[in-house]
């Protein structure tokens, strides 16, 4: 399998950290949207990061379907549930920790237009997302060990991964010093090779 996408990517980090967990080997084809002449729309007609090719090159695109398929083809170190109650509240831990990363990189691209052409509104609105999120991240996990009790899952990758781009691009953000629990279970999960080998970098 290919795995196409950039470092900075949570998204693609996420999917790199399920890879890793299920210990699939594949090829890691950096490529990012914004860099003239990319080629993702190749795959992607999104034009979105990451995109998973398969042997036979289907393009699997947006890291929730691939990191679905990516338990489903191995047996081993399952990250979903069987279909039921505790395998929705996985991924609402899922969809909770992309939504962070989305308000965060909205904010961080509209940071980057001309000073300007930028929407301090737009930027506060987004940031406002964020620490709504990890408020009620916080509170759903209260003091358990992991997202869904004394088991990792599906869940604590992708709130691991929201928390890491946090720390990559919002450092100023004190959520660990806000909300201690998360910062407990955040330096748990980077004792994980997967997580500590798969750190955003520019």
């Amino acid at each position: 399998m290919k795995l196409i996408g950039s470092h900075t990517s949570p998204y693609t980090r996420k999917v790199r950290i399920v890879l890793a967990e299920k210990k699939i080997e594949y090829d890691f084809v950096v490529e990012s949207p914004w860099t003239p002449g990319n080629k993702v729309a190749d795959y992607n007609p999104l034009g979105k990061i990451p995109v998973l090719v398969l042997d036979d090159d289907t393009a699997l695109f947006d890291s929730r379907v691939i990191v679905e398929y990516i338990d489903n083809v191995t047996p081993n170190n399952k990250l979903f549930p069987a279909p039921n109650r505790e395998r929705i509240e996985v991924k609402r831990w899922e969809a909770l920790a992309d939504g962070l990363c989305d308000a965060a990189v909205a904010a961080l691209l509209e940071g980057k237009r001309p000073a300007n052409e930028q929407s301090a509104d737009w930027i506060e609105r987004q940031l406002a997302k964020v620490k709504r999120a990890l408020a009620f991240m916080s509170e759903e996990l209260d003091d358990k060990s992991f997202c869904m009790g004394t088991h990792i899952s599906m869940a604590d990758l992708a709130l691991g991964t929201a928390l890491g781009y946090l720390n990559f691009r919002f450092p100023e953000i004190a959520w660990q010093a806000d909300h201690p629990n998360l910062s407990k279970l955040y330096d748990k999960l980077m004792q994980r090779p997967a997580f500590a080998d798969t750190l955003p970098h520019e």
